[in-house]
């Protein structure tokens, strides 16, 4: 005669059916994780070879050089100088794009002007005109003003942001009416209600803007290229073009190339994991 613990209960079964659907998700998570971290591990490990190691393809241990490859490109090919070209240019341009589109947004909300819907709609427009479209124009103009070769020219086409002043526009929306009214009420100005209600309430966005911002600085190729030509002031992804014209017994030496690489990957990353939470938390805007 069969008992009651012969008989498999729903609990049982429901487990028994979402097994293989847990064991296909977590199997296709895991695959995902491998695939976009091959290509890293990939340039790790090429980093520490020689360029003959490079070159057999079915060596994929680490090579003999260790860390050699980061000694030379940070002495020998000015990789350094590089990356600190590129840190304070990155810098520059979350200080002031932060600052402008704070402002830029502080208007667009708080402020009653003729045409504010149509001048926020112009301000979206630009989005149409980014930098390398405009590259002829401004680099004639970075010429007239005498600013080649100087942080002003790497940084002035990326201080106004219409990304950045939409996002603002969005959170500061999302802030209750009754912090305004009450800020009116007690005679608060405009600055003081920026920097005291509205810059604490922003954190998160803030962050999360300049973390966005940071990389996409950092990552700069085609203006510095085109508007700095002493090479003591380029900045760190041309840093690496240059690497790619050293060359060993007529070889292209991509353990540099790769340890290059992963110098410029490490400061964006660190800032990243630094504002991971902040960053997520700009991409769920609510709308007022």
């Amino acid at each position: 005669m069969a008992t009651d613990t012969d008989t498999p209960t729903a609990d049982a079964l429901s487990l028994d059916r979402g097994l293989p659907d847990q064991l296909l998700l977590h199997g296709g998570l895991v695959f995902a994780i491998v695939a976009m971290s091959a290509p890293l591990v990939l340039a790790i490990i090429m980093s520490t070879q020689t360029t003959t190691e490079v070159y057999e393809v079915t060596n994929l241990g680490l090579g003999s050089q260790g860390l050699e490859n980061y000694r030379a490109a940070l002495t020998e090919y000015n990789f350094s100088t590089y990356m600190l070209n590129s840190f304070v240019m990155s810098v520059l341009i979350v200080v002031g794009k932060v600052t402008l589109s704070l402002f830029a947004a502080l208007a667009l909300v708080y402020y009653d002007f003729p045409y504010e819907r149509g001048v926020f709609v112009f301000i979206l427009l630009t989005l149409l005109l980014p930098v390398p479209v405009r590259i002829v124009p401004l680099f004639q103009l970075m010429a007239d003003l005498g600013w080649t070769n100087t942080m002003i020219a790497l940084t002035g086409p990326y201080i106004a942001s219409a990304t950045a002043v939409f996002l603002f526009r969005q959170h500061f929306m999302s802030i209750s009416s009754s912090l305004v009214e009450a800020a009116r009420l007690d005679g608060v100005g405009p600055l003081k209600f920026l920097v005291k209600v509205l810059i604490p309430m922003s954190r998160g966005m803030i962050a999360g803007v300049s973390v966005i911002t940071f990389i996409y600085a950092w990552n700069q190729f085609l203006w510095p290229l085109v508007a700095v030509t002493d090479k003591d002031s380029q900045v760190v992804q041309v840093g690496i073009r240059y690497l790619q014209g050293s060359a060993q017994a007529g070889l292209t030496r991509w353990g540099l190339i790769m340890a290059g690489a992963v110098l410029a990957l490490l400061p964006p990353l660190l800032v990243l994991i630094a504002l991971h939470r902040p960053l997520l938390n700009t991409f769920a805007i609510q709308q007022k």
